[in-house]
């Protein structure tokens, strides 16, 4: 099921993704291995197997994706806002200014660190602007 993929998403256990399956994959794939506390596939590894972005839940290695970077502006905008429900626009407004806070972007800076200043403010001001 990878061998060709462009990306893969891991939301499994520690090793199910193998530096094998990560070379048989599309050139410059990109490996979000989202286990925690151990990823599937260790970032080094999956590098040295031929990823060109590697992303994991874990705050010790570059590209950190976690509830944290965004459940802090959530919540502040459901209590900004007395919002009584988050709209699938809200969800892609909030993905949407976390993008925005990038403004250049490397293999190893995708997503901005949970401690950007403004972050939570950022992404509950986009939640609230499409209620």
């Amino acid at each position: 099921a990878i061998k060709g993929a462009d990306a893969v998403i891991g939301v499994s256990g520690p090793n199910s993704i193998t530096p094998e399956m990560v070379r048989s994959m599309a050139d410059k794939s990109i490996v979000f291995a989202m286990a925690n506390p151990t990823p599937e596939i260790m970032p080094d590894e999956a590098k040295e197997a031929g990823a060109y972005i590697v992303a994991t839940g874990r705050s010790d290695f570059p590209n950190q994706i976690n509830n944290v970077l965004a459940f802090p502006g959530v919540f502040k905008a459901i209590i900004d806002g007395r919002l009584k429900s988050i709209t699938p626009q809200m969800k892609i407004a909030a993905a949407q200014a976390l993008r925005d806070m990038v403004q250049n972007p490397t293999v190893d800076f995708i997503i901005p660190d949970p401690f950007t200043p403004h972050l939570a403010e950022k992404v509950a001001a986009a939640i609230l602007a499409v209620q």
